[in-house]
C-alpha cells in the first residue's frame, strides 16, 4: 500500500492530532470527512460514505478523549462513541474488505513497573482507556487492521511543572505523524511511542520554561513512576524500511 497515493479515509481531522496530520499531508489522496459526511456513530452513514469513495485505508483516530473525568461522568457516551463507534467503522471495513488503522492508547496496559511490550496482558487504568480496549477488541476481529497503542501528547508541554522521576515513552503529536506512513503496512498491535526519559526531560525539549519537581510516595500519580512503551518493534519496522 502506497500512503502518498492510494485513497485513504481519516477520521478525527478536527481532532488535536487530526490537525497536526491535516497540516502535515495535505495530499489530494486522503479524505479528512466531516461528522456530517460520516457520522461513525450511524452504520448506514459509514456504509454509503465507503461505498462512494471507495479508499484502501482507514485511519481512525476520531474519538472522545479529553477532559478524562467525562468517561465517568458520561459512560453511555463514551461507550456509543468509543465501542459502538469503531465497531460501526470495523463491520463497514470488513464489508468492503478496507484496511483500517486504529489509534488505540498506552493506557491500555498495566501499572506494571515495567515496559511493555504488544504482547503483554492488558488491564486499562481508567474508563477512557477502557473504551479504548473496547474499541480494539472489534478491531482484532478485522484481519486487515493495525491497532496502534500511541503514548502522545500535545507540542509545546502544557504543564508549568513535570516530574524528574516520571518515566515515560510520549512522542509529541508531530512526531507520531510522522511515523504513521512508514507503518501503514504493518498488522497486528504496534506500539507507538519514543525511548523511555524523564517527563521533565520530554517536557524540556519543547518548554524551556517547566520547572522540575519530584513525585512523592504519597502522590496519586506516584504509580506511573514507570510507565513506558517497549517499542522494539516499532524499531525494527522502521529499521527495514
Amino acid at each position: 500500500m502506497d500512503f502518498y497515493k492510494d485513497k485513504i479515509i481519516f477520521t478525527g481531522g478536527s481532532g488535536r492530532f487530526g490537525n497536526i496530520f491535516k497540516k502535515k499531508y495535505k495530499l489530494k489522496n486522503i479524505i479528512y470527512p466531516s461528522k456530517k459526511q460520516l457520522n461513525i456513530e450511524n452504520y448506514r452513514s459509514i456504509k454509503n460514505f465507503l461505498k462512494k469513495n471507495k479508499p484502501k485505508l482507514i485511519i481512525h483516530a476520531a474519538a472522545l478523549s479529553r477532559p478524562m473525568h467525562i468517561h465517568d461522568q458520561n459512560p453511555r457516551l463514551s461507550i456509543k462513541t468509543n465501542i459502538i463507534g469503531t465497531s460501526n467503522l470495523v463491520m463497514a471495513a470488513i464489508l468492503f474488505k478496507i484496511k483500517l488503522i486504529y489509534f488505540s492508547t498506552n493506557y491500555v496496559y498495566p501499572l506494571n513497573k515495567k515496559s511493555n511490550k504488544e504482547t503483554d496482558p492488558v488491564l486499562p487504568i481508567n474508563n477512557y482507556a477502557t473504551s479504548k480496549m473496547g474499541g480494539e477488541c472489534a478491531v482484532q476481529m478485522h484481519k486487515n487492521s493495525l491497532i496502534l497503542r500511541i503514548c502522545m501528547t500535545e507540542k509545546p508541554f502544557v504543564h508549568k511543572q513535570a516530574y524528574s522521576n516520571f518515566l515515560t515513552s510520549f512522542l509529541y503529536h508531530d512526531e507520531v505523524a510522522d511515523i504513521i506512513p512508514k507503518i501503514i503496512n504493518s498488522e497486528g498491535i504496534l506500539n507507538i511511542g519514543g525511548k523511555p526519559k524523564s517527563l521533565y526531560k520530554f517536557a524540556k525539549l519543547s518548554n524551556s520554561k517547566v520547572k522540575k519537581v519530584t513525585l512523592k510516595k504519597n502522590n496519586k500519580n506516584y504509580y506511573f513512576k514507570n510507565y513506558t512503551l517497549d517499542i522494539s518493534r516499532l524499531k525494527q519496522i522502521l529499521k527495514t524500511i
